[in-house]
């Protein structure tokens, strides 16, 4: 019997995940708290301050500046009175944030897909 002397592997290419996700678009509750605490901060106001004048729990207010909560309207117009806003100028302010980001990131997927477009002309992907 003759033995033959096993040939080296080749070595293939490292395998590379392709998110099968297209990048998230920015919450709506993200950005209304960013423009919130951005305002009140640009007035150099206290959390305390704001809330005491919108009438809103101090730990309300934290929460739904930092995104963890969806305020109602009713919320949001008290924190925009309390700012010297109108509910219609914290809504303007909170779309220009909005159209910002989605612009920034429907740029950067698009360009991300054009670029993955060139590298995968002949890959073959397995999907799990």
């Amino acid at each position: 019997m003759s033995t033959q002397a096993s040939k080296p592997a080749s070595n293939p290419a490292p395998a590379r995940v392709i998110p099968l996700r297209p990048a998230r678009e920015p919450l709506w509750r993200n950005i209304v708290g960013e423009v919130l605490r951005r305002e009140r901060l640009a007035q150099k106001r206290t959390l305390k301050d704001v809330a005491d004048a919108g009438r809103i729990s101090m730990p309300y207010l934290s929460e739904v500046e930092r995104g963890l909560k969806e305020a109602s309207s009713e919320v949001l117009a008290a924190a925009a009175a309390a700012l010297g806003l109108s509910l219609a100028e914290l809504l303007a302010l909170v779309q220009a944030e909005l159209i910002r980001l989605a612009s920034r990131t429907h740029v950067r997927s698009v360009g991300r897909a054009a670029s993955q477009a060139q590298r995968r002309q002949g890959e073959v992907r397995l999907a799990a």
